[in-house]
């Protein structure tokens, strides 16, 4: 059963699933960071992953797709901001209306543009190419876990030292830091807290379309309603977990992303698909109850 389970395609798979929670959750530590409560994560990635098919599809290029799905996750961004930040409505109230906006709207646009419903594939949707890195690729394991990835897995790999180096020496992100913790600090140094939230929102967006590019055009080349389906939320557990910290957040991002490959293995085993179904949901609850007993536990 474990060689049915861990052989060399499940290294290969682990981050095609890893990647859209990792770039999710690093754009939620933005926001974490900075004092906005986003739980819109979902919507953003959605979104993205829409608009990464359309670019693709109508361009003929991967990275026109990549370039669209940025795009249209800045644009909920800002819309969170504009609702948020500029009217002051609730986190919580905003973050679902974006999540039932970008659910419905990418519905609709799939009808009104594509004239289907429930997915759209065509052999013009450009998608991303594996990169097979010379002499890694034949080490054991790890040489299926690091090469003929797509180029998202290498940004959200890099991402992770370049936004903890962020948060700890770039100006910026001393700034967002400060938005987060110390808002009056910031506004007595003549910085307004929340054009840096904005800021955030946008870096937020960015990071969350990328990570709904690798859904629609990196592991599968077409968009199917809803096609995120949690990986979102599951992202807005692990900022909640790290409380935004990059380093952290990429262990986390791992597990959830192996457990994620792990749920669609297991089906081969004969367990019904419910329960594979909820697998990473389940991991998600584990985690939280474990983490919570560890800090009553260091606190008593």
């Amino acid at each position: 059963m474990i060689e049915l389970l861990f052989d060399p395609s499940f290294a290969a798979s682990v981050p095609r699933f890893v990647t859209p929670i990792l770039l999710a959750a690093l754009g939620g530590a933005l926001c974490e960071r900075a004092g906005v409560f986003n739980i819109a994560l979902e919507g953003f990635m959605l979104t993205g992953a829409f608009a990464a098919v359309l670019g693709a599809y109508f361009a003929g290029f991967p990275y026109i797709g990549a370039f669209a799905a940025i795009i249209a996750g800045i644009a909920m961004g800002l819309i969170f901001a504009e609702f948020n930040l500029r009217r002051g409505g609730d986190p919580i109230v905003v973050s679902i209306a974006i999540n039932i906006l970008a659910a419905g709207l990418t519905t609709y646009l799939l009808r009104a543009i594509f004239d289907v419903t429930g997915a759209f594939s065509d052999p013009g949707i450009a998608g991303f190419r594996p990169i097979d890195i010379p002499g890694v690729g034949t080490i054991p394991f790890f040489g299926r876990l690091l090469s003929g990835q797509s180029i998202l897995f290498y940004v959200a790999l890099a991402a992770v030292p370049a936004l903890h180096y962020f948060f700890a020496r770039h100006r910026l992100g001393l700034r967002i830091r400060a938005a987060g913790e110390n808002p009056a600090a910031l506004q007595s140094g003549g910085v307004s807290p929340r054009r840096v939230q904005l800021l955030a929102l946008i870096g937020c967006g960015a990071l969350c379309g990328l990570a709904g590019a690798q859904l629609s055009i990196a592991n599968v080349n077409l968009f199917v309603e809803n096609m995120s389906a949690g990986r979102g939320w599951i992202a807005v557990v692990a900022v909640l977990l790290t409380r935004g910290r990059p380093l952290p957040l990429f262990v986390i991002a791992m597990i959830f992303g192996v457990v994620d490959s792990l749920s669609f293995r297991v089906q081969g085993l004969g367990l019904p698909q419910q329960f594979t179904d909820m697998m990473p949901y389940l991991a998600t609850l584990v985690v939280l109850v474990g983490l919570s007993w560890w800090r009553r536990k260091k606190m008593a």
